[in-house]
């Protein structure tokens, strides 16, 4: 008998110098004298039949290819045969690999590949794990950023409609005269995809008391244009505010997609060069933690791929040469949203009518072009143009800089003219001119550990109106006085990390020509004991109305308190694990104080259902006020129920969310639909959960829908095959799949399901076991690819999807007498979905 485990049943094909692999019986260790009567003669060199095998390709350890692959023998230099993979230079290509630099890859008119050509590359096929795994030297590997997806993987997905839905509704009952209302809200979000283009529409219906209002919030058709790596919009959208308020409108949009660069090329993140004296290591540090490490050869180096770390502070290189010797330098770094990588372009343009409610004065033709350019690591540069016919016309330019240990710093001034009705004179137009400055800076301290996430100010002249000044004007028919716009604004939000907690400030200053102003500031602590947290806030609005000679002013400050508790503090079973409790203090200036006590917390499978109570107590008139909620989340939707009371109604509430996806196979329901789906098809695999997805299980079809995966970039989809039921006569093959979706796609995870009888075969050949090792086929069935598995001790093997009867080819060797065929025929047991243990000759 085997004590010592099943060894790993690999096929090596290595460097061609290396020599014939032998597998020795021997080395098990066995409780009998004599060697054990295995052949693994199957997994030595020169014996893995060449044929189709479903395999994940890894490149150099990493995951760049998957599918059924044919596999053939090629002749190495020193007249050995190595197996590998029928694959195109268009498909090494993909897989990163320098085909330009080996032209001898495809000659004499080959289809395929010659992998052999690549010097000092060297292949292993690991077919029990179903992995085909490439170790090529880094000169044969293109430089390609961190993330990078090459195009060609990005899938447009299938042709699919969309909808996105959500009700819900509240029945009110005064507890002063017993007077009920009842209300409704329904939102629609329907789409359809075709190929790139993709159709979407939101609507709305509004029902109260019987009263119907149906409002189509936009309609519009949108695809990538990869070449630009932008994306075209036409129907109704809004503009883009990064420089110029946003504003809605009617036309058409073309504008770049951030998404389409890898995550390394996103945000904004110095290139670090260098110089190495020889093959040397090269570290980046940022505020002490290492954030990227590569390897490089002699002489100037670039490093454009580091990641936007969401921080400020210099980034610190150390460069370790091969003697062991050391290099140090730092590269300033300082971060705003504004500012662009080197020789990095950001822009939108945008064509069409502008859009309102009233439009009392009718819409406006414009045009707008905005654009950012990284022109160096330090200095960004950035403008816009907006024009619509003789009524407006703005000129923005601006410049943000990065300076390092000082910071980061943009300043920008947009030039604006308006045509707008005299008051004075009405039936007139005049003409008001002004410019408006702004200035934005960002500042980390990292002796301190105090972040200046954003101090920002901004100043307009009297005469200055934006684009949507002038839109609201015209929508209402009603122009303000010059007087009434905004002089300056301030806003500065700080944080500050100790070791007794974290503190934060934000303020608000706003003055208008008028010398009317509003002032809000918001100071705020927080902490924890154990896991316990808790919260204070203080906060202080001031406001000054003028109007003339008059002023109104308001003034109120509010305090508040909050602490959660949750169970497991005081319970290290488990049990009430995800239970809370919370208490809540508020206090206003001219309010009451109000005190709420509550627990919430979630139960049944994946926490599939959450719940809430609240009460609380009005110190001001000694009245109570309560509420109470109920939320089930599941693969088709999310709905939810609740109640509550305070001391002039109680009020009873519902919702139902969820979306759906209408594709080739049905329709499967799902949770709320986000911009990129992918639809998950394991034909008979029913209720399993995808892994990484919340409440996500297969549905009776085997169909589920992931409600959000990542636009051009990978994503990998996996399902819990351990939760395959027992009852039911499935397998999946390969549980792990890779999808790269397009902005909008519903890309299609396709999994290979075996649907059938489970069995543990004992074969017999000529009397006896058949060797350990040997290969055993299972012909197609009802349209499933063919699939193998390995002959384990005392002939024994494990297959599923199969027919009550069939052929089983089974192989140990090259020649016809290491082969053998298996006619079987099951006896199924009782129990559904039970393996079925059977002996069977194989001849």
């Amino acid at each position: 008998m085997i004590i010592l485990g099943i060894i790993t049943a690999t096929f090596s094909a290595t460097r061609v110098s290396r020599a014939q692999e032998y597998f020795n019986p021997h080395l098990l260790e066995t409780s009998e004298t004599a060697a054990p009567a295995l052949d693994l003669n199957l997994f030595s060199q020169e014996q893995t039949p060449a044929g189709d095998y479903n395999v994940d390709i890894y490149i150099n350890g990493e995951l760049t290819d998957a599918g059924t692959f044919t596999f053939r023998y090629v002749e190495a230099p020193d007249n050995k045969r190595v197996l590998l993979p029928c694959v195109t230079p268009e498909q090494l290509r993909r897989w990163n690999i320098k085909v330009e630099n080996y032209p001898d890859l495809a000659k004499n008119g080959d289809t395929y590949a010659n992998l052999l050509v690549i010097p000092g590359l060297s292949a292993r096929l690991v077919l029990n794990q179903q992995r085909f795994e490439l170790t090529i030297p880094q000169l044969a590997m293109a430089h390609r950023a961190r993330g990078y997806v090459p195009e060609e993987k990005w899938d447009d997905g299938i042709t699919a409609g969309l909808l996105n839905y959500s009700v819900s509704g509240q029945t009110t009952t005064s507890r002063m005269n017993d007077a009920v209302r009842h209300s409704q809200f329904v939102s629609l979000l329907p789409g359809m995809n075709v190929g790139p283009w993709r159709l979407r529409n939101y609507s709305t219906l509004n029902i109260n008391d019987g009263e119907h209002q149906w409002h189509s919030v936009y309609s519009h058709v949108s695809r990538d244009i990869r070449a630009l790596k932008s994306r075209l919009v036409i129907g109704e959208g809004n503009t883009d505010a990064k420089i110029f308020d946003s504003v809605a409108y009617t036309g058409v949009s073309l504008a770049s997609d951030n998404d389409m660069r890898p995550d390394s090329q996103q945000g904004f993140a110095p290139i670090v060069r260098g110089i190495a004296r020889s093959d040397a290591e090269v570290t980046v540090y940022q505020n002490g933690n290492s954030i990227y490490k590569t390897s490089v050869p002699p002489g100037p180096f670039e490093i454009d791929d580091i990641y936007p770390t969401g921080s400020a502070g210099n980034l610190n290189v150390t460069v370790k040469e091969s003697d062991g010797s050391e290099q140090s330098f730092v590269v300033p770094f300082a971060s705003l949203a504004v500012l662009q990588r080197e020789k990095q372009l950001s822009y939108s343009l945008f064509a069409g009518q502008t859009r309102g409610d009233g439009e009392a004065m009718g819409s406006l033709d414009f045009i707008q072009s905005a654009a950012a350019w990284g022109v160096s690591n330090a200095l960004t540069i950035y403008g816009g143009v907006t024009n619509a016919q003789d009524a407006y016309s703005s000129v923005a330019l601006g410049v943000g800089m990065n300076m390092g240990n000082l910071g980061a710093l943009s300043v920008d001034v947009t030039y604006a003219k308006a045509q707008l009705p005299d008051r004075l004179n009405p039936g007139q137009m005049k003409n008001s001119v002004g410019q408006a400055w702004r200035l934005r800076y960002s500042k980390s301290l990292e002796q301190t550990g105090t972040d200046i996430s954003v101090a920002s100010y901004r100043y307009a002249t009297s005469g200055f109106y934006s684009f949507q000044d002038l839109i609201n004007a015209r929508n209402s028919n009603d122009i303000s006085d010059e007087q009434d716009q905004a002089e300056h604004r301030l806003d500065v939000t700080l944080s500050q990390n100790t070791s007794i907690g974290a503190f934060s400030l934000s303020l608000m200053k706003e003055r208008y020509w008028n010398r009317s102003q509003m002032t809000s500031m918001n100071l705020g602590y927080g902490n924890s004991w154990g896991q316990i947290s808790y919260f204070l806030s203080y906060a202080r609005n001031l406001n000054v109305d003028q109007n003339g000679e008059d002023n109104t002013k308001t003034n109120d400050r509010l305090f508040a308190f909050t602490v959660n508790v949750p169970f497991s503090a005081f319970n290290h079973k488990g049990e009430f694990a995800s239970a809370s409790m919370n208490y809540s203090l508020n206090s206003s200036q001219h309010g009451a104080t109000m005190h709420s006590l509550g627990m919430s917390g979630s139960a049944l499978a994946d926490n599939s259902l959450n719940w809430q109570v609240q009460e609380g107590y009005n110190a001001a008139n000694r009245k109570t006020n309560g509420n109470a909620s109920l939320n089930y989340q599941s693969s088709w939707g999310d709905v939810s129920g609740g109640y509550g009371y305070d001391n002039y109604t109680s009020r009873y509430n519902y919702a139902l969310r969820g979306g759906m996806v209408a594709h080739a196979d049905g329709l499967t329901f799902s949770r709320t639909l986000n911009e990129s789906v992918a639809l998950v098809t394991a034909p008979g695999a029913k209720d399993i959960p995808v892994n990484g997805q919340n409440n996500v299980h297969t549905d009776s079809q085997g169909n589920a829908v992931v409600p959000y995966v990542r636009p051009y970039h990978e994503n990998a989809i996996s399902l819990d095959d351990s939760e395959l039921a027992q009852e039911a006569d499935t397998d999946i093959e390969n549980i792990t799949k890779k999808v790269v979706p397009t902005r909008g796609a519903v890309v299609k995870a396709q999994y290979q399901t075996f649907s059938g009888l489970k069995a543990m075969l004992t074969l017999t050949h000529r009397g006896k076991p058949v060797p350990f090792g040997a290969l055993v086929t299972m012909a197609s069935n009802a349209g499933q690819t063919a699939h193998s598995d390995i002959v384990g001790e005392d002939g024994q093997v494990y297959l599923a999807g199969l027919p009550q009867q069939g052929q089983l080819q089974v192989m140990w060797g090259a020649g016809s007498d290491r082969q053998c065929t298996v006619n079987y025929s099951l006896k199924p047991t009782a129990s559904t979905g039970a393996i079925i243990f059977q002996q069977a000759a194989c001849e």
